[in-house]
């Protein structure tokens, strides 16, 4: 049985962010309902041993929020986080790995460009090797995650390419690279079932397009409603293009011929008009057959 719970939904900054006063941001902060944490999910083959699809700058509040990974009843140190599983090595995906250095083992896995920023920032090195390997992954190549000790998983990882951009902090002084951003898709290994999770990209391309084909349920990237978004409002000078991000008016077209079964928009920036309920383009999302998953929601496949 594969069980995955929404940690979070939002883009970098999470909803509010800390120095927007966007018609989003606002709503936000006089309605808590309304608050979102950062872009993650985890996911289990057992229910009792979770790996994490990318480590949020919120991470500590979303392990709060998430009675599924506290520490074991009776326990005085315990954590059913196994591992860690990053998609890229922006900021978004890495920063809430500090929230994990009080000493519990857990595995960290990510391709070798995203494992050679963590090693360039020594600040990373409070996860001691002995309790935390990095464990390195490729494009094509699928991998058991395991358990503490070894003991084998039950899932299935396959990650693929998919297009996007080096992360922020070291795209002035290195260019793109294959392993920047991955998709993955995760399988039971017991029942076959799986799904997929692309939470950036830049563009729907021949060379994706497989992965998401038939897939039963699709975590996508809901960065921004419209590439210019953030020009258009005062917010930024970057199209969702420069960020390394497909806007959604752009995905849905480009997804709706793949068969895809249940399809969630992640990763969703307080400038998406979308993250208001009322809105036309919620509704038109909702029309398309998308979805803007809730924080805790559980999922079962």
């Amino acid at each position: 049985m594969l069980s995955i719970v929404v940690l979070g939904t939002a883009a970098g900054g999470g909803l509010p962010q800390w120095n927007c006063g966007c018609q989003n941001c606002r709503a936000a902060r006089s309605s808590p309902e309304r608050q979102l944490n950062q872009a993650s999910i985890a996911v289990s083959a057992d229910r009792e041993n979770w790996f994490l699809i990318n480590a949020s700058p919120d991470l500590r509040q979303q392990i709060a929020n998430t009675p599924v990974l506290h520490p074991k009843a009776g326990e005085l140190r315990h954590s059913p986080i196994a591992g860690v599983i990053l998609s890229n090595g922006e900021v978004d995906a890495v920063t809430g790995l500090l929230s994990l250095r009080e000493g519990s083992p857990f595995s960290l896995y990510a391709h070798d460009r995203v494992l050679s920023l963590l090693a360039d920032n020594s600040i990373f090195n409070v996860l001691k090797p002995a309790l935390v390997p990095r464990i390195s992954i490729a494009a094509g190549v699928s991998f058991e995650p395991t358990l503490t000790g070894g003991t084998p998983s039950g899932l299935d990882i396959l990650p693929f390419v998919a297009p996007g951009k080096a992360a922020l902090f070291v795209e002035e002084q290195s260019a793109h690279q294959e392993g920047d951003t991955l998709g993955f898709v995760i399988t039971d290994r017991a029942t076959g079932n799986s799904f997929v999770f692309l939470a950036a990209c830049a563009a729907v391309t021949p060379e994706v397009e497989p992965y998401l084909r038939g897939a039963k349920l699709v975590f996508f990237d809901g960065t921004l409603w419209r590439d210019d978004e953030l020009i258009t409002l005062g917010l930024g000078a970057k199209t969702g293009q420069r960020m390394g991000h497909i806007s959604m008016k752009e995905a849905m077209p480009a997804l709706e011929e793949l068969g895809i079964g249940t399809k969630f928009f992640l990763h969703i920036n307080n400038s998406n008009p979308v993250l208001d309920p009322a809105s036309p383009e919620r509704k038109e999302a909702e029309a398309g057959g998308w979805h803007i998953p809730a924080e805790g929601m559980e999922i079962t496949l």
